[in-house]
């Protein structure tokens, strides 16, 4: 089975088991299909010319002298050879030009795509994040441990211990929040791909026809999400461990550069298999070939990929920094005394006024971030894509753009 499938279209049937009536997407050009890879449906040769007008496309006559070439020499336009003409714009049916993009534009388009579709991104973001931060909260209220208490004068072994107790019981405790975070951003994260693929196209979207695209997904990206998850793990344990086996000063030198080797392996796979995402919601393929995808789409791009990844944490980090800095001072103004014996003797039993206040805040936080996160993935994948395989002729041709649809 070839491992690079083409667009999807939103709304067509998954490729696997696709019924007779259901056209099948054609093969990308990536060099792992057929003898070509090329669609039987590719404009002539040298009549391709970037798409932006009617009467641009296929088939176009062959343009006036200046850009493209002439008389005067290529791109010289003017009557006696004066001044450049600008090259020819590339369609935009929705919110992206469909082109390279560069990483101003990957924003823009995650950006325009929450503007555009703002009832549907809302209405799926803020309920999930309603529904989670309420799980959340409750969990914190009613289900955790105490954290274990730490004697600020303990010395020597026993502050050690002490440590690590206290250590061990946040982990603990954070894996329900981190459970219920995974969750919420799996959803979130499979509806509003489909949106930004419609998104692309310039097509509308409602909530419903995003869930009933999506929802036959989420299995197999949860299964994605824990496998990379696992994975991470694994690494970090195996950086970790000779230095915990270890003990002693020297024990903690290696669990040091132990940590910093697995840290810079895990950093270079998730890059790596980044795309997997919207991958497999898209091209409806397995979990790995969906990695296989994405390593493949990476390839020669890491840096690039990686660089368009750390600018979007940090928008989102900024973000969420601007919005919790209020909630967090309302939250302790309104319950002063929790948040003093806090500060006094390490006890997290915070009030409701507290715990509601900070939750606001974090579903604020997760409605603006999440169709950010989703959309810079997807709008990666697709501008890959576009410079590997040439998909922007099969998304104008999915669009209905004019010059595009040469079937017979």
């Amino acid at each position: 089975m070839n491992d690079t499938p083409g667009w999807a279209s939103p709304g067509s049937a998954p490729s696997e088991g696709q019924g007779a009536g259901v056209p099948r997407p054609s093969e990308p050009v990536d060099g792992s299909g057929p003898a070509g890879n090329w669609s039987p449906t590719q404009p002539p040769t040298g009549q391709w010319s970037p798409p932006s007008t009617p009467g641009t496309g296929p088939g176009a006559p062959p343009p006036a002298p200046g850009w493209g070439g002439g008389p005067q020499g290529p791109g010289w336009g003017g009557p006696h050879g004066s001044g450049w003409r600008q090259p020819p714009v590339a369609a935009k049916p929705g919110v992206i030009p469909l082109r390279p993009l560069g990483v101003g534009e990957i924003l823009d388009g995650a950006v325009s795509t929450m503007r555009a579709h703002w009832r549907t991104v809302l209405g799926i973001t803020l309920t999930v994040s309603v529904i989670a931060q309420i799980a959340i909260t409750l969990v914190q209220r009613y289900l955790l441990p105490e954290p274990a208490a730490i004697d600020p004068n303990a010395t020597g072994s026993e502050a050690l211990r002490q440590t690590a107790d206290s250590a061990q019981s946040a982990l603990v405790n954070s894996v329900p929040s981190l459970l219920i975070t995974m969750t919420a951003t799996l959803i979130t994260t499979s509806v509003l791909t489909v949106v930004i693929s419609r998104s692309v196209l310039g097509r509308p979207v409602t909530l419903s026809d995003a869930w009933a695209e999506a929802r036959p997904r989420l299995a197999q990206l949860l299964g994605l999400t824990l496998l990379l998850a696992l994975i991470s793990a694994a690494i970090m344990t195996v950086g970790l461990l000779p230095g915990m086996l270890v003990g002693s000063a020297a024990g903690a030198g290696l669990v040091v550069i132990g940590l910093m080797a697995a840290l810079v392996v895990v950093i270079w796979l998730m890059v790596r298999f980044c795309l997997a995402s919207p991958a497999l919601m898209l091209e409806r393929q397995s979990i790995t070939t969906s990695m296989r995808r994405s390593a493949k789409l990476v390839s020669g791009a890491w840096w690039r990929t990686f660089g368009v990844l750390a600018l979007t944490g940090l928008l989102t980090l900024i973000v969420s920094v601007i919005i919790a800095i209020p909630f967090s001072v309302i939250a302790m103004a309104m319950d002063g005394g929790s948040v003093g014996s806090f500060l006094a003797d390490g006890t997290t039993d915070f009030g409701w006024p507290f715990l509601i206040v900070s939750g606001i805040g974090q579903v604020i936080t997760a409605t603006i971030t999440y169709p950010l996160s989703a959309g810079v993935m997807a709008l990666l994948y697709i501008d890959q894509r576009i410079r590997r395989e040439a998909l922007d002729l099969e998304l104008a041709r999915a669009a209905g753009l004019p010059g595009y649809d040469t079937r017979s």
